[in-house]
């Protein structure tokens, strides 16, 4: 009867333990496009190639660009833990995903960039498993302007 009561602890925090919950952010969808946009009073030719290099200047791939729709899509590169996939076969990679939809609205011409964390794992038999999580602080989208106004300014310098 005493093992079931030294048991009972060690059993609450193994089940309690293992689970683990992220923070809620309570933005609304006007917080989060706030976030992720800035206008300037360029022209759309001279704002989609600084997005597209300043993408590149922070180590994302272009995987797709078009000036007429005014989308592109990138992506960083791929960590994995190779540790894990030597010692129990799982593979788990982690990547951040960018897209930014560039669009001229009268004299000006709107940015907007989204940030997303893709994990994937592969476990044995196929089973894979995905979890997408959008970027929801303010500190990668200041920082991916920042150098956009400044690739911006060098090009119209010129």
């Amino acid at each position: 009867m005493k093992k079931i009561y030294i048991l009972l602890p060690i059993l609450f925090v193994f089940i309690t333990g293992c689970e683990t919950t992220k923070p809620k952010v309570n933005l609304t969808p006007l917080d989060i496009q706030s976030m992720q946009s800035r206008s300037y009073e360029h022209s759309k030719d001279l704002v989609f190639p600084s997005v597209m290099s300043v993408f590149q200047d922070l180590g994302y791939s272009i995987n797709s660009a078009d000036i007429n729709t005014g989308l592109i899509t990138a992506e960083s590169a791929a960590n994995s833990d190779k540790a894990l996939k030597f010692w129990l076969g799982i593979t788990k990679v982690s990547q951040t995903k960018a897209n930014a939809f560039i669009e001229e609205i009268g004299n000006e011409t709107k940015v907007r960039i989204n940030f997303v964390v893709t994990k994937k794992k592969s476990f044995g038999y196929g089973q894979t498993d995905r979890e997408d999580e959008q970027i929801l602080t303010p500190q990668p989208y200041q920082n991916a302007f920042e150098k956009i106004e400044n690739a911006i300014f060098i090009r119209s310098s010129s």
